[in-house]
This record gives structure tokens, sequence and C-alpha cells, in this order.
């Protein structure tokens, strides 16, 4: 299982919210977290997937999201 991170524009809990259909259903629910006290709010995901279709979830809900 990789361990992936990616900075984010995930600034507060109704952004998170609103990105969390997406990342449950690509990645898994548990499989991820956001780090919104870190300033880059970064975004932690653990599994199988590439990091561009978890940057491809995160655009669909219109935020922004760059590999670390």
């Amino acid at each position: 299982m990789e361990v992936l991170k990616f900075q984010t524009n995930i600034k507060c809990s109704a952004c998170l919210a609103k990105v969390t259909a997406a990342l449950n259903e690509t990645v898994g629910e548990n499989n991820w977290e956001v780090d919104l006290e870190n300033p880059q709010k970064t975004l932690t995901v653990r599994g199988d997937n590439s990091a561009n279709e978890i940057i491809a979830a995160i655009k669909e809900v219109g935020f922004e999201a760059g590999r670390l």
C-alpha cells in the first residue's frame, strides 16, 4: 500500500465536506485525511490509486491538489 501526499486548497470543514464523497469513492473511506492545521493543507492518501486519479477526483468537486 502506497502513501501519497498532496498540497491542497481545502481550507475548512465545509470544504472537507465537499470533497468527502469524491475521495471516499476514489480511494475508500478511512484511506485519506486532510491536515487542516498544516499551512499546506496536506492530503494524505493510503492505497493503490494513482496521483492523477486523486487529483482528478478533487478537481471534479472544485478544489486543487498538487503532489508533494
